[in-house]
């Protein structure tokens, strides 16, 4: 009698189980795509009227974007959160601007980042000595953590830990491990990564994490002016690597950047930020995002993702004669409302 008691609650167990892996699968197939922009620091705080043009195209996060820099590379001090920083990229002012986005229930995305003098890489960024990979180490570490505190005295939902430090992730494991580690001590929200395309699939830090970042520059098209159907195949090889890796690692892909210049051959290699590219193309900007939008975008393992990117003082960037990234006054930027505005 005892037997057949324990074998009935066996079965019962397993199925309980089953009925509880299976809804939570539902949960997550049905949880709502990040909808974000990359929110740029400005020298001024935010005002209502900084917002009024994002609130229409209905995104649902924000990147907020404190700045550190390194003056060499050879000497690698991280430096933060001194005076002549514009307010954005300060403790004050992303606290601020934090605020202000949580205020019409857009959440956020703590995203700290640093930049090299002269604009270098920060992929290539590694020490030459061992006291310069403690000195990076050590105001590395002092930087995540003043804003992994903010993040959690403000609620944000989301923190990146880093953004395209490939060299320095590779080289320095027990470092990342020990910072994921000291960073879940005092922050309660989920954690990422933002590994530059080239870079994500070689890294095992997603161990560590909740989503796997990716800037997602990957290469779709070498035409003037790719078509959507175009933009979506090239995509595809893309999409089966990722599936792959968000498998491997049992985590959903996010987008921590992505987006296009509005200039002509905008899909070959979409990194590039040159001013030197001068030839407006507002279509190739449409086509290939709503190639990424009708590719990518509905995958249950695609978590969504960061538009790189919008500014606050709306009247005074973008337009139609402007080839950088932003959708700010061109065409593009009904594209984008249009998908965010979908449920």
């Amino acid at each position: 009698q005892n037997k057949l008691y324990f074998s009935i609650m066996k079965q019962l167990g397993v199925f309980v189980l089953f009925i509880f892996l299976s809804l939570g699968a539902c949960k997550d197939k049905n949880t709502p795509k990040i909808k974000g922009v990359s929110f740029v620091a400005s020298g001024d705080s935010v005002q209502q009227g900084h917002l009024d043009s994002l609130l229409p195209i209905q995104a649902n996060y924000a990147a907020v974007m404190p700045f550190a820099f390194i003056r060499n590379p050879q000497q690698p001090e991280v430096r933060f959160n001194f005076e002549r920083q514009w307010f954005g990229e300060t403790v004050e002012g992303a606290s601020q601007y934090i605020q202000q986005l949580k205020k019409h229930d857009i959440a956020v995305m703590m995203k700290p980042q640093i930049w090299i003098s002269h604009g270098e890489y920060t992929g290539d960024l590694e020490a030459q000595t061992e006291a310069d990979w403690q000195l990076l180490e050590t105001t590395y570490r002092d930087f995540i953590m003043t804003f992994a505190y903010v993040a959690e005295e403000q609620k944000v939902p989301l923190f990146c830990i880093g953004t395209e430090l490939e060299k320095f992730v590779a080289q320095r494991p027990q470092f990342w491990k020990a910072l994921i580690a000291e960073i879940r001590t005092i922050y309660s929200g989920k954690l990422t990564y933002a590994a530059n395309w080239d870079e994500y699939k070689h890294t095992d830090i997603w161990k560590s994490l909740d989503y796997v970042g990716v800037d997602a520059y990957f290469p779709i098209s070498e035409e003037r002016t790719p078509t959507v159907e175009a933009s979506k195949t090239g995509w595809q090889p893309w999409i089966e690597e990722m599936h792959g890796v968000s498998k491997n690692f049992q985590k959903p892909i996010l987008f921590t950047e992505y987006g296009y210049r509005s200039v002509d051959y905008a899909g070959k290699e979409p990194w590039h930020s040159s001013r030197e590219m001068k030839g407006v193309n507002l279509r190739a900007q449409e086509n290939l995002l709503l190639g990424l939008f009708e590719s990518v975008w509905q995958e249950e393992w695609f978590a969504g993702g960061f538009l790189w990117k919008w500014h606050m003082h709306h009247e005074r960037v973008g337009g139609l004669d402007n080839t950088m990234f932003t959708p700010q006054r061109k065409p593009a930027q009904q594209v984008v409302a249009k998908k965010y505005q979908l449920p």
